[in-house]
């Protein structure tokens, strides 16, 4: 029984590698939201198994980050031989303890007494000094999603129709990651600071700046 799950689980994945896995990909990496990878897949593929295959090419790419901006995780494996009930010989990949690089010392900007239109014209500032790839900002939409529903909801009401499908298309973990600051969050975070509905810390590697806000 266990042979044959584990067959249709691998005939399963290369199915949807082979139909829809590259799509994903670059699908993600035009910016689409969720909703609209779905609806571009040629193949029939799970919604749910879109939105973590979405939620993955985020990661990989390094668009969303579940550490601190600049802490860097060196993660090492190893491969043990292990042999069947027939002596047939066979590898196994074994991950060995992740280590962890802190994150560097940061200097702290503050963000004085500008309203919301003077920290996003800070933030795109500084995301212009770094490079998109080197700006991020925190993100707690999983966490608030699990402690104040009522908040995630008013969050997503705030927010234009394609951000906000953005957001509600991602499966948000209950806890604090980092977004890169890319135009469409730079627009997400612009009208949560209108209404008061976002603090968080902004980071800008290049520089070795941090803000909180």
């Amino acid at each position: 029984m266990a042979e044959s799950s584990y067959f249709q689980n691998a005939l399963h994945n290369f199915v949807y590698e082979a139909a829809s896995g590259g799509a994903v990909r670059h699908l993600t990496d035009l910016g689409c939201t969720v909703k609209q990878v779905a609806e571009k897949l040629d193949f029939p593929t799970p919604y749910e198994q879109v939105r973590q295959k979405v939620w993955e090419r985020l990661l990989d790419t390094g668009v969303i980050l579940t550490k601190e901006p600049g802490c860097v995780v060196e993660k090492k494996a190893s491969y043990v031989r292990e042999y069947d009930s027939y002596g047939r010989a066979s590898f196994r990949r074994v991950e060995q303890p992740c280590r962890e690089t802190p994150a560097p010392q940061w200097h702290d900007l503050a963000a004085g007494q500008r309203g919301p239109e003077g920290i996003v014209a800070l933030l795109q500032e500084k995301t212009a000094e770094n490079g998109v790839e080197n700006a991020y900002i925190s993100c707690d939409f999983g966490l608030i999603l699990k402690r104040d529903p009522g908040k995630y909801q008013e969050i997503l009401s705030a927010l234009k129709e394609r951000d906000r499908e953005y957001v509600e298309g991602l499966p948000w973990k209950a806890e604090r990651v980092y977004h890169r600051l890319d135009p469409r969050m730079q627009d997400i975070i612009s009208r949560l600071l209108e209404r008061g509905l976002w603090q968080g810390t902004c980071f800008f590697l290049k520089t070795g700046e941090r803000i909180r806000i």
